[in-house]
């Protein structure tokens, strides 16, 4: 089995919103949204080369694909801005459904980290707008 399909296993028998995969170190995570990415940026880990496969992806968590390095993703979700940053980032992707947009946890608007990156276009610019959203939103 090759690291992506592994991936998309590991997502869909492992109860995990992501996981990643490369060589041997596997790694999942049950925590929603752009969180389990930060963390990983946070941890210094190299997995860069990885593959990936994630529930829901926008547009910020696309960004944080690319800084992480992630060679191939595949998204259960897709938002069409998130496609776009991770092609034009050279990661490799599929998914079972693409979106115009991840909509919030309500079903009432935007997923805020969609609309806070709406405008970058540099992943390092993104993360930075991200941590701040996220600082924002839990004060």
């Amino acid at each position: 089995m090759d690291g992506l399909e592994r991936a998309k296993e590991l997502l869909r028998v492992g109860a995990c919103t992501c996981s990643l995969v490369k060589g041997e170190r596997e790694l999942t995570s049950r925590e929603r949204g752009v969180l389990p990415l930060l963390r990983l940026i946070d941890s210094g880990e190299d997995f860069s080369g990885a593959f990936a496969a994630d529930k829901v992806v926008g547009r910020a968590a696309a960004f944080l694909y690319i800084l992480i390095g992630v060679s191939e993703l595949y998204a259960s979700v897709i938002s069409e801005p998130a496609l776009n940053v991770l092609r034009d980032g050279g990661v490799r992707v599929s998914f079972s459904k693409l979106v115009p947009a991840i909509r919030n946890r309500a079903g009432t608007g935007f997923c805020p980290m969609e609309t806070a990156t709406r405008a970058l276009t540099s992943a390092r610019e993104a993360e930075r707008v991200i941590r701040k959203t996220l600082r924002e939103l839990n004060s």
